[in-house]
């Protein structure tokens, strides 16, 4: 009996359990590194979608929630801005749920008015719709990225966005172009392009991401979907007045496994395509690979080229064969060829007169100048890039043959005077880069650069000039300067990259080696033809050798939130130069120890806005430039040589900005402050008359300081279909010099503004405007009582109508004025007219173009630096009319 008791008790709790159903489920939500996501939503759904219940996590990340009778066929749904989305079923009889969400970006709000442009930000990325931004007038890429809010393209060509550099350029991805981007701005179609792209922190190497604080910002334009499918370019032939022609062929094409841009152009209307091949980010790259490479010791002594715009001023008969070829082999493995041959005449005429105050006399000197050069440069680059998630492999080759000649008839000081100069420069380098992840997942990072230069070059100035410097005061011919810097240069390292939470480790180890060898000497012609030294002390034989060796950590840490971003790089280095030449009994070695650290800070202030702020210490050494003792002749009025030690060079700069963005209302603006100081243990010192300027570099300290502060801002009105766009740039500069044995403390003041707009004024009529206006302020001890200032106004208009349906009309207007105190006021007035017919039955472009409408052929420019005023007259292409037909397939 008691057994059945039992039994029946054992019956009644089994029972019980069925009566009573589990009520509540518990669990933890944790991110992909396994932290607490605090806040996230715990929601419990049928399959309908009826919520039966709703939690949140709290800061560590642990959940409780309460279920309904019913649980058949319910499941969880766990969400958390930030992550992508999870639903997990819910199982009977469990009572613990642990998830772990992914990272997903953020879309913030899409502005969605009918007929009007809108941005998309996803995360780091940015993206304008082409359509929303260009019209029926525009005809390339670069037309339309002019009119787009936060985005800025410079004369050059060279864009930013909201103050800040672009560091790559891509195509649906793909990098066919390095930094020569004018390339594609200035030939895809506009028709080609669905979206523009602004990536901010990106991060190239793929295996890097999310394991570095990149702070880059990129360009990436995708191409549409039809677009891709063919082979697309244009063929155009023009003919004009007074003999011109410009004549293009072109071809290109972007899909996924190819990408290509060839063309072959010239010219002789003004339009350099040396423009096309501008690297933009050239100054990084060389500070990257830490190579100071050798530039031109002589030069012709032209006086520069007038302040307009080039198509205004340049006299030239110009060809360029351009090929861009990427070949996209497997998955992530990329082939790309880079190769382009450029051949050009340049004329130049201009009379100009110069002014150099100083305490003890001012110093003047007239000249005029017919200068003809001609450029030609041969560039072949390949390059072999993998990467992959653990894996990345870069190899680059290139080389560069840049001859360039010129011949320049002059009279100074009414002296009649002839220059030929000739420069070969070459380069060939190599560039390899290699990481890999080992098993801990820790990268390790193999690379190594070598460069070989030479740059061979001659000039010729008759008949002989100077006596009394050259030639023992004796009658003479002509001078020849000859010249040539071979240089080898290598730098390899290896690093380790230790990743962590919110600690990424760098530490990298390595050296470089630079050797150069400086040959030179001046010569004086003989009237009876023997060559003789033109002075004793005019010879160079000059070894150098410089050998580094270096350590570095880098430090980067990222907030958990990623609101808050520092890095510090702290370099050490070690280095010794021995440069030595028995010529001038000149035997010396220098050794230094080396730290300079740099740290960056980015905080962001909300999802679209940041602070940044920066401190760099840097120390230098100078190059064989700094000491070579035998005079050198740059040009017929210039005269260098040294008597001081390698430079030593130590900076300090401080830098503090802010950027704002406001997606949905297509509002953007920046700000930045910088402050720098350097140290200098030499000074240059010059001694100036009517026909000579003599420089040496003595061994005294000098002191230099700058000051900056500037600012941009753009907006998008949707009421006015319109883009504006201001900015502003204040900076100072202080600094001294020696001319004529005197010391000049130098300070300078610039100010800048300018202003733009971008506006559709109706269907058919679209109106450009835009003003830069310029005030230069210099004082030094020759000018002590009030320095000079100067002016410049420039504004230029663009006014498009589309007349008919496939006729467009474009008026363009350009005004310069300029006031320099103590001088004549100047203005010129320029002005373009082009119209276009385009013929959609046989896919052709005709097109009437007149140039400078005024015929003005003269124009004159003051130029102010230091205590010295230039005033040159320039002689410029008149009126040029051109008819063009082109041809788009």
């Amino acid at each position: 009996m008691r057994t059945l008791i039992k039994l029946l008790f054992l019956l009644f709790v089994c029972s019980g359990f069925k009566a009573f159903p589990q009520t509540e489920i518990s669990g933890t939500v944790k991110d992909s590194k396994n932290k607490p996501v605090p806040s996230a939503t715990i929601t419990l759904k049928s399959v309908d979608g009826k919520i039966a219940a709703f939690s949140r996590t709290n800061e560590k990340g642990l959940f409780n929630l309460k279920l309904p009778a019913e649980t058949i066929g319910l499941q969880l749904e766990i969400s958390s801005l930030g992550y992508k989305k999870q639903t997990v079923p819910l199982v009977p009889a469990r009572s613990s749920y642990n998830v772990n969400l992914h990272d997903s970006a953020i879309d913030l709000p899409t502005v969605v008015i009918n007929n009007r442009p809108a941005l998309k930000a996803t995360g780091d990325t940015l993206s304008y719709k082409l359509s929303d931004f260009s019209e029926k007038q525009d005809r390339v890429l670069g037309d339309v990225l002019k009119k787009m809010p936060g985005i800025e393209v410079a004369s050059n060509g060279k864009i930013s966005y909201n103050g800040k550099n672009i560091s790559n350029f891509y195509i649906d991805g793909d990098n066919l172009l390095d930094d020569k981007y004018n390339i594609a701005t200035k030939s895809i179609p506009k028709e080609m392009v669905d979206k523009v792209q602004v990536i901010e922190n990106d991060q190239p190497v793929k295996m890097l991401r999310g394991k570095s604080n990149s702070e880059d910002v990129a360009l990436n334009i995708t191409i549409k979907d039809e677009a891709k499918l063919k082979l697309a370019g244009q063929a155009s032939l023009g003919a004009g007045f007074p003999e011109k022609f410009d004549v293009n062929a072109n071809a290109m094409m972007f899909n996924k496994k190819y990408k290509g841009i060839n063309y072959l152009k010239g010219n002789n209307i003004g339009k350099d395509p040396a423009q096309d091949l501008v690297s933009h980010n050239l100054s990084d790259y060389l500070r990257r690979i830490e190579n100071g490479k050798p530039g031109a010791l002589l030069s012709s002594g032209a006086a520069g080229v007038p302040d307009l715009p080039q198509n205004r001023y340049l006299f030239n008969q110009a060809g360029l064969f351009n090929v861009n070829n990427l070949f996209n082999l497997k998955k992530d493995v990329q082939l790309k060829t880079n190769v382009y041959y450029l051949f050009d005449k340049q004329k130049r005429e201009y009379n100009k007169s110069t002014d150099i105050f100083l305490p003890t006399g001012n110093v003047g000197y007239t000249e005029s100048q017919n200068n003809i050069s001609r450029p030609q440069l041969l560039h072949a680059q390949a390059s072999l890039n993998m990467n992959r998630d653990k894996s990345y492999l870069n190899n680059v080759f290139m080389a560069d043959y840049n001859p360039t000649s010129y011949r320049v008839d002059l009279v100074t000081n009414n002296l009649p005077l002839q220059q030929h100069l000739s420069q070969k420069p070459f380069d060939i380098s190599n560039e390899f880069n290699y990481m890999n992840t080992l098993k801990s997942g820790n990268v390790y990072n193999i690379y190594s650069y070598v460069n070989y230069i030479n740059q061979p070059e001659r000039l010729t100035i008759s008949p002989g000039l100077n006596q009394e410097q050259f030639n023992d005061g004796t009658p003479y011919a002509s001078l020849v300067q000859n010249a040539k810097v071979p240089s080898y240069f290598t730098n390899n390292y290896i690093a380790f990259k230790h990743n962590s939470l919110n600690l990424f480790q760098t530490y990298k180890t390595g050296f470089n080696l630079q050797s150069q060898h400086l040959q030179s000497s001046l010569d004086a012609v003989q009237n009876n033809q023997r060559t003789l030294a033109a002075t004793a002390d005019a010879l160079n034989d000059l070894n150098w050798n410089s050998f580094k060796v270096y350590g570095e950590g880098n430090y980067e840490y990222k907030s958990t939130d990623e609101r808050l971003k520092i890095t510090v790089n702290i370099p050490l280095s070690y280095q010794n130069i021995h440069y030595k030449d028995p010529g001038h009994s000149l035997d010396k070695q220098l050794e230094r120890f080396f730290v300079s650290p740099r740290a960056n800070i980015k905080y962001m202030t909300s999802i679209e806005n940041y602070l940044t702020a920066s401190y760099g210490l840097r120390n230098e050494l100078g190059g064989l430039d700094d000491i070579y003792q035998g005079a050198i002749l740059k040009n017929y009025r210039t005269l260098f040589a040294n008597n001081a030690p390698v430079t030593e060079r130590r900076s300090q700069t401080a830098a503090l900005g802010f950027n704002y963005r406001k997606a949905i209302t297509m509002f953007f603006f920046n700000v930045q402050a910088m402050y720098s100081k350097i140290h200098v243990n030499t000074i240059s010192s010059s001694i100036i008359t009517d026909n000579l300027q003599q420089r040496i570099v003595l061994p005294f300290g000098n002191d230099i300081s700058s000051y900056s502060l500037s600012g941009s801002i753009s907006k998008y009105l949707f009421a006015l279909r319109s883009t504006v766009s201001a900015g502003a740039n204040w900076s100072q500069n202080n600094s001294s010099q020696i001319q004529n044995n005197e010391l000049l403390p130098y300070k300078s003041e610039n100010n800048t503004f300018k202003a733009g707009l971008q506006s559709k004024i109706s269907k058919n009529i679209n109106l450009n405007y835009a003003i830069d206006y310029s005030l230069i302020k210099t004082k030094t001890a020759a000018n002590a009582g009030g320095g000079t200032k100067y002016n410049q106004i420039k504004q230029q208009a663009d006014l498009s109508v589309n007349v008919l349906s496939n006729l467009f009309f474009t008026l363009t207007a350009e005004h310069l004025y300029t006031r320099q105190s103590g001088q004549e006021k100047l203005s010129y007035l320029f002005s373009d007219l082009t119209l276009r017919y385009k013929a959609n039955k046989i896919n052709t472009d005709f097109e009437i173009g007149v140039n400078n409408l005024a015929n003005i052929k003269t124009y004159k420019a003051i130029y102010t630096s230091t205590n010295m005023l230039t005033s040159g007259t320039y002689l410029i292409p008149g009126r040029i009319g051109v008819f063009k037909a082109t041809f788009n397939f």
